[in-house]
């Protein structure tokens, strides 16, 4: 009998006061808002406000359906806006980079899962290596950023995926394999292994050589975890690495791993623009892959 077309009407009807005013807003003629009142208040069985009156006087059912549109005009607008949010979402963009070689390991898996229930959303990555990924995100060109490095900024949110240790890696026959923990005075003679990054930007120089004014005798560079891990096992450097990405090799006496100082925790995050954090597609992939990394991951701590 009531339909919402007929809410709005008398929402808008109370707001203007007349009977013109509210034909030239809703976009109707003087004859089709008459006749969509009259056949309402002809299925009500009585009036639903008096006619000559200025501004528009109600009666008791006017009033009745009036507080109705007051209930549901704005519960059926949020809606229609959460259904298109879910509609662009399903079709959303996650264009991502990385700044975290390991984080291949369980982000594949981790993609793999996202895609079997998000299957429209469109996946790429770039590199996060060779250029600062944090202001590509604010300008749009990316959509997410994986990393452990927070530069707060108000329109970038961070979102918490895990917690995790940066160990040194060294070869069972070097002498730091048998200390129970690694100072930053016990790499100043030692030859230290790395992706191709900046050394500024890795964790083991940022918050452990840096500190103590300690820097190795050599560098070198590795361009994946596989390559450090057998540079590693066969003597020719050591390597500071996340618990979880060498937890296997360290199973299987490859390299032995040591604490960092009385340990180097670190959390990884992904970062996304502050004003689309409440996207569902991104809420799915937090969820998805904070779920797969504590399914996988070895030594992993929930953020």
């Amino acid at each position: 009998m009531i339909e919402v077309k007929h809410l709005r009407t008398l929402s808008v009807l109370r707001d203007t006061g007349s009977l013109t005013a509210t034909a030239t807003t809703l976009c109707l003629t003087q004859s089709a808002l008459s006749h969509q009142l009259k056949d309402l208040e002809q299925r009500l069985g009585g009036q639903l406000f008096l006619r000559k009156t200025r501004p528009v006087k109600f009666t008791a059912e006017g009033e009745i359906l009036l507080r109705l549109a007051d209930e549901l005009i704005p519960r059926i607008a949020k809606a229609e806006h959460e259904l298109a949010s879910l509609k662009e979402d399903i079709n959303g963009r996650l264009h991502m980079a990385i700044e975290c070689h390991s984080c291949f390991q369980w982000l594949m898996p981790a993609l793999k899962e996202y895609q079997i229930h998000w299957p429209s959303v469109t996946l790429d990555f770039s590199s996060g290596f060779g250029f600062e990924p944090l202001p590509a995100l604010g300008a749009g060109e990316l959509d997410l950023v994986i990393t452990s490095d927070i530069q707060p900024r108000s329109e970038v949110h961070f979102e918490p995926l895990f917690d995790f240790e940066m160990r040194l890696v060294v070869s069972p026959q070097s002498p730091l394999a048998d200390k129970p923990f690694i100072s930053p005075q016990d790499l100043a003679d030692q030859t230290m292994l790395s992706y191709p990054v900046q050394k500024g930007r890795l964790d083991v120089v940022k918050h452990f050589l840096q500190p103590a004014d300690v820097e190795p005798s050599h560098w070198k560079q590795a361009d994946n975890t596989l390559m450090l891990v057998q540079m590693v096992s066969a003597g020719l450097g050591v390597a500071a690495l996340p618990n979880w990405a060498i937890y296997d090799f360290a199973r299987q006496g490859l390299v032995v791993s040591k604490p960092l100082g009385d340990g180097l925790w670190r959390r990884l995050f992904a970062a996304i623009r502050a004003s689309e954090r409440d996207r569902h597609y991104l809420q799915a992939f937090f969820a998805t892959a904070k779920q797969q990394c504590q399914t996988h991951l070895e030594g992993i701590k929930a953020a």
